[in-house]
């Protein structure tokens, strides 16, 4: 098995994938096609699947487009690369996946972050160097650190954000932790002049990014995101802070079978965070109701919610109640069944959400 986590990346020839579970088969990686490399799919591949050519990039003579539609990129490899995917059954799901005699490469953000912090090439790599200089100096040891995305890939622009990952659930939180007193503490003022709040223009950016339907307002998602502290600007560039499990952290739960069984609304109580900001972002609840799409007597068996989509991870705490509307499923494992609410089930969650309404 290849040895690979969540944010690493795999090039392959058609372009590259990002990694996106920690669960895959013997022979090949579940990763998502993010940049399609257009030498080899052909520049009528951009007006065929109505493709934005602001989004192209360059690297090494090669050109890449960056793809974040994900209905675009499911039809782009089921007409052009069929052999990317593969029928997940214990799913019941189709999902993009790269077999191991087609990866070329396998990138990590860790890595990357090394060679930027040893020979930074540009002022962008400065930016990332320095915001992790600043973890460090507030007690985060670089080991624990990376940069994924195009700054991974070295596709980055002058306009791309910073996918700056942590590893370990608990660094994650110091990581947060740190961010919240460099916004709060005035023992850590000296190094607001570099990281600030993200401003209003910036939040709207993300909004327009990341909300892709009515489910949640402007103000609505303004209230859940201003609290995670897992968002800020180092001049005026954009970061997330995103959690990755270390390598002690993730579980062999490649057994466990997964059904489909409908849309759903709930209400329930959060009873632990711990895994929030993973993905998928993981809410242990009790106290469950059903508000709408199933029987009400099978609330008692739904034990988590989990978030496939950044948008809603880290969106509740332990302690407050949210309403969850998503899809249903029930979770088969060589312990027991139980039922989980799925939210994410495509990367814009159209007509799914989590809301704190306590």
């Amino acid at each position: 098995m290849v040895k690979v986590r969540l944010r690493d990346f795999v090039e392959t020839e058609i372009g590259f994938f990002a990694v996106n579970t920690y669960e895959h088969p013997r022979d090949r990686v579940f990763a998502f096609l993010r940049y399609l490399n257009l030498d080899v799919a052909g520049k009528d591949v951009i007006d065929r699947y109505n493709l934005n050519r602001g989004d192209i990039r360059e690297l090494d003579g090669k050109r890449y487009i960056k793809i974040s539609d994900t209905r675009k990129t499911y039809d782009i490899l089921r007409d052009m690369y069929p052999e990317y995917l593969y029928y997940d059954d214990r799913r019941d799901v189709l999902l993009h996946a790269v077999s191991k005699d087609k990866i070329i490469k396998i990138l990590r953000p860790q890595e990357r972050l090394e060679e930027i912090l040893n020979n930074c090439q540009n002022p962008f790599e400065e930016k990332c160097k320095t915001l992790a200089n600043i973890f460090h100096q507030c007690g985060l040891d670089y080991k624990y650190m990376g940069v994924s995305g195009s700054t991974l890939l070295r596709l980055n622009s002058e306009n791309s954000d910073i996918d700056f990952v942590i590893y370990g659930m608990k660094n994650h939180r110091t990581a947060r932790e740190i961010l919240r007193s460099i916004f709060e503490d005035e023992k850590y003022s000296k190094y607001r002049e570099i990281i600030k709040p993200l401003s209003e223009e910036h939040w709207k950016k993300v909004y327009n990014k990341r909300i892709k339907d009515n489910t949640i307002s402007y103000q609505e998602f303004l209230r859940h995101e201003i609290r995670k502290y897992n968002r800020g600007l180092i001049e005026n560039t954009t970061f997330d802070i995103l959690a990755t499990r270390d390598w002690d952290e993730i579980e062999d739960n490649w057994n466990t079978i997964y059904r489909n069984l409908g849309p759903v609304e709930i209400e329930a109580l959060v009873v632990n965070d711990d895994y929030i900001f993973d993905s998928p972002g993981i809410y242990k609840v009790e106290d469950v109701r059903i508000l709408e799409g199933r029987d009400k007597h099978l609330a008692p068996s739904i034990k988590e919610v989990v978030s496939f989509t950044h948008t809603y991870a880290g969106q509740a705490f332990k302690g407050e109640r949210i309403v969850v509307r998503g899809k249903l499923e029930k979770v088969i494992t060589t312990k027991g069944e139980y039922m989980r609410v799925v939210v994410g089930t495509s990367r814009e969650a159209f007509n799914e959400y989590i809301k704190v309404i306590s």
